[in-house]
């Protein structure tokens, strides 16, 4: 067997393999002895086939199969073992087809195109710039969230006329262009929360209402043609909801309005614990503190998409371009031709983050041990467990349950490769200068859909 490289250019190489018969003959032969002793054929006892008669019934099919099996084990050790960094998959050499008789005496020659992973060097220090964000809570945010909290300890009550905020517990039923009801059209009971409608002319026509009273609205323009939210609340599906025109009449049966909770002691002993905030100064101060210490969170995701955009503007490198539009082709027969233009810029501009972060992770001899990949999936699962239930599980529950989630593949890579990111991005942090900016929750909100 024969296995050599041709240097295409710096990106992209041909990989031939030659095959001699003498390098298959042995595998294939024992591979139809290894099916004659399992071979049920009808007229022969089990494990008593001639090996000539499997050769002769199965014999192409089985040299097929082992000649792909010699390519995929021959082309996978010559990359190991002369270190090439592949993008994808290799794929076969198009325009370079050859006819063989598979008589089991034909010398083969296969040719694969291979995507070279680019030489660039990248390095971080003092001199390289990047704003952290500290983000200060502005006052519209730390009321809507003190009000959220007192009515979240408040209690429902049933007003005789509709307020701001309020939820109305209507009938809500289609009507016809002339305003009758539409006949077979939607109708459904359901709570119409004011804080929701989008359009403030509607909005205000809710306020005032008493039970019993009832209106016509454009619902659509209510919700501001958020489908999704028309859907949930006529009960129909998302598709319909999209393409819904009538107007509606609401029939109101109940008003519910949720009392904002008394800034007593009760209400701050419940919150923090007996005696900790006993002044409404500080239950503000307190409320101020824990709403900037989960900004940091957003924070950091700021600054880690500032490190990754950065990163890529640093370096300049090319990628086999044509070769990968190639694979992505071939791995997805699914994807069509806009698709893989539109998408193409994307994904190479993740191929190349992925690029660097290899590139720092070995440069800076980082290793990335189990138990941080454990730790991280544990806090993932805690995280989603205390979506459903407030009541947190024990470690040794949660851990248990980390262990099972670890078991699949895609489960622990996906894990590994955002240990692997957040490394990078703390090497990132802990090399360049950070220039710490104040900056209110509300502006910070702005620059970050920008």
């Amino acid at each position: 067997m024969n296995i050599s490289q041709e240097k295409i250019d710096k990106l992209n190489a041909v990989v031939k393999i030659n095959i001699d018969p003498a390098d298959y003959q042995p595998r294939v032969e024992k591979a139809i002895k290894d099916h004659a002793k399992k071979a049920k054929i009808p007229g022969f006892r089990a494990g008593m086939v001639p090996a000539s008669h499997i050769k002769r019934m199965y014999g192409k099919s089985i040299l097929v199969d082992e000649i792909n099996n010699m390519l995929s084990d021959t082309l996978n050790k010559y990359l190991e073992d002369e270190q090439l960094e592949v993008l994808g998959q290799p794929l076969p050499k198009l325009g370079n087809e050859r006819e063989y008789n598979w008589d089991f005496a034909d010398n083969f020659e296969f040719n694969y195109e291979v995507g070279l992973a680019p030489d660039f060097k990248i390095a971080f220090s003092a001199d390289d710039k990047l704003t952290q964000y500290v983000i200060k809570i502005d006052p519209d945010t730390l009321a809507t969230r003190i009000k959220n909290i007192r009515r979240s300890y408040g209690k429902m009550t049933n007003p005789d006329v509709s307020a701001d905020d309020d939820v109305l517990y209507s009938e809500l039923t289609q009507l016809s262009p002339d305003g009758s009801v539409f006949e077979g059209g939607i109708s459904n009971t359901a709570s119409v929360r004011l804080d929701q409608i989008k359009d403030e002319k509607i909005k205000a026509s809710l306020i005032g209402l008493k039970k019993g009273d009832e209106l016509v609205f454009d619902i659509q323009k209510a919700y501001d043609n958020d489908a999704a939210k028309v859907a949930g609340l006529l009960k129909i599906e998302e598709d319909e909801a999209a393409d819904l025109k009538s107007n509606f009449r609401l029939n109101v049966k109940n008003i519910n309005r949720l009392e904002e909770s008394d800034l007593s002691q009760e209400f701050f002993d419940k919150l923090f614990g007996e005696g900790t905030v006993t002044t409404e100064e500080e239950f503000r101060t307190k409320i101020t503190e824990e709403l900037e210490s989960m900004m940091v969170q957003d924070s950091d995701r700021k600054l880690q998409e500032d490190i990754y955009q950065y990163s890529l503007t640093k370096v300049d490198f090319e990628l086999p371009d044509e070769f990968l539009k190639r694979w992505l082709k071939a791995t997805n027969e699914k994807l069509t031709e806009d698709e893989l233009q539109g998408g193409y810029s994307d994904f190479a501009k993740n191929l190349k983050w992925t690029l660097i972060e290899n590139k720092i992770i070995r440069d800076n001899n980082i290793n990335i041990e189990y138990e941080e990949v454990f730790e991280l999936a544990k806090i993932r699962l805690d995280q989603q467990f205390r979506m459903y239930s407030p009541q947190p599980l024990s470690d040794e529950q949660l851990g248990q349950y980390t262990v099972q989630y670890l078991q699949s593949k895609e489960n622990a890579n996906k894990i590994f490769e955002e240990v692997k990111a957040l490394r990078v991005f703390d090497y990132v942090k802990s090399v360049v200068t950070l220039d710490k900016k104040e900056i209110l929750y509300s502006a910070f909100s702005e620059l970050v859909r920008a």
